[in-house]
């Protein structure tokens, strides 16, 4: 049976606070040597976006993936677009129609009572539902501020309106693409050391976390009803070191603490066995726009022989 993977062209169907779209030449520069060929497998513990995902499905035939998130509510609808693309896309051009003939008072209204039904459905659990409610995380995704996904401490989806003026809601094409591109992809939802029995020494392994952040108004970080602290950098730092020792090529991202206190080497302490890369990116260090600016995140891993993409593919 060939368990090899269609190259098709795919984008990430989500907006996604820290996506790693602006940086993909870096880290596609890290990709071990082999990836496609004795490297056969992919995981991906904190899929996010998925602009890494992508680029790999996309690049290379590959005999395993498995991405895993720790929100519920968006491995849904990793999940819907993978299993039940028809029936979303249906759902979320409704939604678009609907949404883009409204005057902007209406559309805010419309937002919210959208964001209320979202919420609803998450706290309800009823699975029967996990359509509607995948279609409800794409049309807030495409229409709430910066695409966060941020709840309270109830769990509650909690992110204003943004002010997109004309949100692309249903994007059809891209969304079949996807979800061709995901059909042989496996997923999980829990803590991303659950990843573990997956991972061997054929397995990339791209890592994005939440980011620790740079300063108290950038501290962000409710991605979920759990915290991802200073503690739990350290804990996937062991499991770092754990997957390493199976043999694994491994690739971690996160932000540079040097970028407000040169003297802070948090990661450089947690990683001071792997190799540092220090690279450029645009991002909003504090609540002030004012404040978005060119400042370095860290790429962190144990990969000796890398290339630039153009020799890995050559």
């Amino acid at each position: 049976m060939d368990n090899s993977f269609e190259k098709l062209t795919t984008k990430p169907f989500l907006k996604w606070a820290g996506g790693k779209k602006q940086l993909l030449d870096s880290i596609t520069a890290k990709y071990p040597t082999g990836l496609g060929t004795e490297i056969n497998r992919y995981c991906e513990p904190f899929v996010g976006g998925g602009a890494v995902l992508f680029d790999v499905l996309a690049t290379f035939s590959l005999k395993e993936i498995l991405i895993n998130d720790i929100n519920v509510e968006l491995i849904n609808a990793y999940e819907t677009v993978r299993d039940d693309n028809d029936a979303l896309i249906r759902q979320l051009y409704l939604i678009q129609q609907e949404y883009i003939s409204k005057e902007a008072n209406q559309r805010k209204e419309y937002y919210y009572s959208k964001r209320e039904l979202f919420n609803n459905l998450k706290t309800s659990g009823n699975k029967s539902k996990n359509i509607e409610k995948a279609a409800l995380f794409i049309f807030l995704n495409k229409t709430c501020f910066n695409g966060l996904f941020r709840v309270n401490s109830k769990g509650l989806f909690n992110v204003p309106m943004g002010d997109s003026k004309n949100p692309l809601i249903c994007d059809a094409d891209n969304l079949k693409s996807v979800s061709v591109s995901l059909k042989k992809v496996s997923m999980k939802c829990g803590d991303y050391a659950e990843c573990l029995s997956f991972i061997n020494d054929k397995t990339f392994v791209y890592i994005d976390p939440p980011y620790r952040p740079l300063t108290q108004t950038a501290s962000f970080n409710s991605y979920n009803e759990n915290q991802f602290n200073d503690d739990e950098q350290i804990r996937l730092g062991k499991f770092v070191n754990r997957i390493c020792t199976l043999g694994a090529k491994v690739l971690v991202s996160n932000s540079d603490p040097k970028n407000t206190d040169k003297n802070d080497l948090f990661f450089d302490n947690i990683y001071s066995e792997y190799n540092i890369e220090r690279i450029s990116a645009r991002r909003m260090i504090n609540s002030n726009g004012s404040n978005r600016g060119s400042i370095s995140e860290l790429l962190i891993s144990n990969i000796c022989n890398t290339k630039e993409r153009e020799t890995l593919l050559a």
